[in-house]
C-alpha cells in the first residue's frame, strides 16, 4: 500500500511540473498551432494533477506543492532556439510514452486497491495521455524529427571517430600538430562523405522497396481483392486481433483500396537527400571539436588535451541529447558515451606509439 501511495505522488508532482513546463514553453512560442496544443496540454495535465492530489490526500499521503525544475524549462526552451521546435516536440512526445506506460502498470498493478470511480478516472488519463502523443507523433512527422536523430547520431559518429585518429597520430607525430590536424580534416571529409552516401543508399533503398511492394499490392488489388483482403486478414490477425473480427473489418474496408494499403504498407517518410545532408553536415561537425587544437599550438603533446577536453565535452552534450530523445537516464548515457569515446582515444594513441616504435615514422 505504501508503494502505491509513493508513486502515486510521484504522478502528482510530474503532473504538476508537465503542467507548468506546458505553459511556459507556450509563452515563447512562435508556432500558432503549438502554441494553442501547449496551452491545452497544460490545462489536461493540471486536471490529472488535482486527480493524483485528491488520490493521496484520500490515503494520507504527502502532497506539499511541487517545485518545478527551472532548469529543465531553461534546457527545454534553449533547445528550442538551437534545434528548432522538432526537437522539443520529440522529447514532449517521449515524456507522454512514457507516462502512458507508467499509469498502464499502476491501473494493472493496483486495479484491487481502487474503487471503480478511480478506476474510470485513471483510464480517462490514460486515454488523455494518447492523445497528446498522438498530437506530438503528427507534429514530429511535420518537423522531419527523423533527421534531427541523423544530425546527433552522425555528430557523435564524427567526434569519436576523429578523436580516436588524432590522438594515435599524435604519438607518431608529436612535434607536428599541422600535420595530424591535416589529416585529421582529410580522414573527417572522407569519413562525412562514406557516411552521408551511406545514408543515402541505404534510406533511398527502403524508400525504393516500400515503393515497390506498394506498386505490386496496386496491381494485386485490381487483379484480386479478394487476394489483398486475405492478406489484410492474416496481418490483422497476426496482430493479436481476433480473426471473426479481422474478417469484419476487411469485409467494410473492401473496395477502399488507399485504406487496405496504408493498414498493409505504411509510407516511407524520411527523405534520402535531406537525411544525407544531416548525417554528412553533422559528421564534419563533430570532426571540429578534436581537429582544432592541432591548428593553434606548437606541439601535438600541447593539442592532445585540449582535443581530448573539446571532444569529451561535445559527446556529454550529445550523449544528452540521445538520452532525452530515446528516454533513457541521462547520466549513464553520458558516462557510457564519454568512456568509450575517450577510451577509443586512448587505445588509439597506444596503437600509434606502438606504429612509431616500429616503423620510427615521427622523424619523417
Amino acid at each position: 500500500m505504501d508503494g502505491m501511495v509513493k508513486l502515486a505522488e510521484n504522478f502528482y508532482r510530474d503532473e504538476y511540473s508537465d503542467s507548468v513546463l506546458y505553459a511556459r514553453l507556450a509563452k515563447g512560442e512562435g508556432d500558432g498551432e503549438i502554441k494553442k496544443e501547449l496551452l491545452r496540454l497544460s490545462k489536461i495535465e493540471a486536471k490529472h494533477a488535482r486527480f493524483w492530489y485528491e488520490f493521496v490526500k484520500k490515503r494520507g499521503g504527502k502532497t506539499p506543492k511541487p517545485s518545478v525544475g527551472k532548469l529543465k524549462v531553461f534546457s527545454v526552451k534553449l533547445l528550442r532556439k538551437v534545434f528548432g521546435p522538432a526537437l522539443v516536440v520529440s522529447l514532449l512526445e517521449m515524456g507522454e510514452n512514457s507516462a502512458i506506460q507508467k499509469y498502464f502498470r499502476y491501473l494493472t498493478t493496483y486495479a484491487g486497491n481502487l474503487s471503480e470511480e478511480e478506476i474510470g478516472a485513471m483510464k480517462e488519463v490514460i486515454l488523455d495521455e494518447l492523445e497528446h502523443e498522438r498530437f506530438f507523433r503528427e507534429e514530429e512527422k511535420r518537423f522531419h524529427v527523423e533527421n534531427i536523430r541523423d544530425l546527433i547520431l552522425g555528430m557523435n559518429d564524427g567526434l569519436v571517430e576523429l578523436l580516436g585518429a588524432v590522438t594515435g597520430l599524435s604519438a607518431v607525430y608529436p612535434n607536428n600538430p599541422q600535420i595530424v590536424g591535416i589529416s585529421g580534416l582529410i580522414v573527417g571529409v572522407a569519413g562525412a562523405l562514406s557516411m552521408s552516401i551511406g545514408t543515402f543508399v541505404s534510406v533511398r533503398s527502403q524508400r525504393q522497396v516500400k515503393e515497390s511492394i506498394r506498386e505490386r499490392m496496386e496491381v494485386l488489388f485490381r487483379v484480386s481483392p479478394e487476394k489483398v483482403s486475405g492478406e489484410l486478414i492474416d496481418r490483422l490477425v497476426e496482430g493479436g486481433m481476433p480473426e471473426e473480427v479481422a474478417r469484419d473489418v476487411a469485409e467494410k474496408l473492401a473496395g477502399r483500396g488507399e485504406a487496405i494499403m496504408k493498414l498493409l504498407l505504411p509510407e516511407a517518410e524520411e527523405n534520402e537527400v535531406r537525411a544525407a545532408l544531416y548525417t554528412g553536415l553533422s559528421y564534419l561537425l563533430g570532426v571540429v571539436f578534436p581537429v582544432t587544437p592541432y591548428f593553434l599550438t606548437s606541439s601535438s603533446l600541447v593539442a592532445l588535451p585540449v582535443s581530448v577536453l573539446l571532444a569529451g565535452s561535445a559527446l556529454a552534450v550529445v550523449a544528452t541529447l540521445i538520452s532525452l530523445l530515446s528516454g533513457i537516464s541521462i547520466r549513464k548515457k553520458v558516462a557510457e558515451m564519454v568512456a568509450t569515446g575517450l577510451g577509443a582515444a586512448f587505445l588509439s594513441y597506444l596503437f600509434g606509439r606502438l606504429m612509431e616504435a616500429f616503423f620510427h615514422v615521427s622523424a619523417l
